[in-house]
């Protein structure tokens, strides 16, 4: 695939999306040099000049980049940079896209990507400029969530856009499973033999996925207001990290066996129960600009999950994301069941903290820690909670990871559907949380800087949620 050059058309070209991400994003592929030689066909609704835009790019890099931009590979890259208004209509993208890839030189003809970094009522617009302008054939298709807002409108929207795509086309984006992070779940669970084995009812008590976020909205409060936190966040992203956490081993490390077996834990998930979550909404969100003055709309959500199969019978999976929470953190808790403690003497301190835990931090620098009891050096027998951490930053490889977007846009390059969602998935996810969306609970206020409203903790009793940490992460190590 390498030697294989590819076209990216970027609807949205100048919104904010594309100026923090992809367009810092696809400079940083096109000097690693991962793919073959790169083509951006950039389009939004703004009236600008080729050279306007590139200005634009070069601003943005400048300001959201993460990696040191070197100036003779932006030249190089900025030659390869086109730009055409949504004005021009279907024949004007379309005479872009040929401008773009007459100097194409190889055997191959460029694999083009078009991805719609566009607000969801758009993209079907999208797809069909696509298809008037001869573009939708054998090229692929990136869409930004959500996609859909219940299960009626899924169905309509995947019918909509296979009336041009094929699904194999299709990559429905969800950067949180683009993470290094997220794929060492897969890694971790069915490649060490110490935790294969035990990952199952027999030995899980529980677990958490905890993705609370320190944000507001900023600018997004009107589309916010139509979606809220369970739409905006749980179907698209805490559900996604909940089926690779569940997954049974896939016959390959494909994209069809992995979806496969992501597809069943969807399938296997039992529709959620209204009495099992708790929705909030942030003091002061009826303030903001674009929120009815009676909005419900819930800025925080938390609810406990269950998948009915033969690993999973019984556990309970608790999932919880708001806005304006005390910390911004995105971890998996895995809870391991106590052992029987009818050896240990009196005052040993055994099981006064809490289960032992597994803990993936999912954060840009990523760690995972593993707790336990330990005997305090010294006469008697006490105990004491311990724990082993690693952090990916400590590896001499850490500075070749790519960011999340831009692995997502190079797999979906490749054709590689193994970090992207289904039509049959997401359609399943709608169909369980159609209990939810017609009944919903009342929203509960919660205080800024909180970890939402309290009934989040008669939701998890007799347990308790792992964040706030009690123990801190340790200081990385100093060179």
């Amino acid at each position: 695939m390498a030697d294989r050059t590819a076209t990216v058309v970027l609807f949205g070209a100048t919104g904010d999306l594309a100026k923090r991400k992809l367009l810092p994003g696809l400079l940083h592929l096109f000097h690693s040099r991962l793919l073959g030689d790169i083509r951006l066909v950039a389009t939004s609704l703004e009236e600008m000049t080729r050279e306007e835009f590139i200005d634009l790019a070069s601003r943005s890099i400048d300001e959201f980049s993460v990696h040191n931009r070197d100036d003779k590979v932006w030249q190089a890259f900025a030659k390869r940079v086109y730009y055409v208004p949504g004005s021009a209509g279907p024949q004007g993208l379309a005479k872009t896209v040929a401008e773009a890839e007459a100097e194409v030189t190889g055997t191959l003809p460029p694999q083009r990507l078009h991805y719609l970094s566009v607000p969801p009522k758009a993209a079907l617009a999208v797809t069909r400029t696509l298809a008037e302008a001869g573009l939708a054939e054998g090229s692929r298709i990136v869409m930004e969530k959500p996609f859909g807002t219940d299960l009626a409108s899924a169905v309509a929207l995947n019918a909509a856009v296979h009336e041009f795509f094929d699904e194999d086309q299709v990559f429905r984006i969800d950067h949180f499973l683009g993470k290094e992070a997220a794929l060492n779940i897969l890694a971790f669970r069915f490649a060490n033999g110490l935790f294969e084995p035990i990952w199952h009812r027999n030995n899980i008590e529980h677990i958490q996925i905890d993705v609370p976020e320190t944000l507001g909205l900023e600018q997004r409060a009107s589309f916010y207001e139509g979606t809220g936190a369970y739409r905006d966040m749980v179907v698209t992203h805490l559900f996604q990290v909940l089926a690779f956490t569940a997954m049974e081993p896939p016959t390959a490390l494909l994209p069809q066996a992995i979806t496969e077996e992501k597809n069943k834990v969807f399938r296997s998930m039992q529709p959620i129960n209204p009495n099992d979550v708790v929705r909030g909404q942030y003091q002061g969100y009826r303030d903001e600009k674009g929120v009815a003055p009676e909005s419900e709309t819930e800025t925080f959500i938390a609810l406990k999950a269950y998948i009915d199969n033969w690993r999973w019978a019984g556990v309970p999976f608790y999932l919880r994301t708001g806005k304006k929470l005390s910390e911004g953190q995105r971890i998996i808790s895995v809870a391991f069941k106590e052992p029987p403690k009818s050896m240990f003497p009196p005052g040993s301190g055994v099981g006064q903290n809490g289960p032992d835990h597994l803990t993936f931090d999912l954060a840009d620098k990523a760690k995972l820690s593993l707790s336990f009891y330990g005997k305090r050096p010294g006469p008697g027998f006490r105990l004491d909670k311990l724990s082993m951490q690693f952090a990916y930053q400590d590896t001499s490889w850490a500075g070749s990871v790519l960011e999340a977007y831009e692995r997502l846009i190079y797999d979906a390059i490749r054709g590689d559907h193994t970090l992207f969602t289904s039509a049959e998935g997401i359609e399943r996810l709608w169909e369980i949380s159609e209990p939810l969306l017609d009944n919903p609970p009342p929203v509960r206020p919660y205080a800024l800087g909180s970890w939402g409203p309290n009934q989040i903790h008669q939701l998890i009793a007799p347990r308790a949620w792992r964040l706030p940490f009690e123990r801190k992460w340790r200081a990385p190590a100093r060179d």
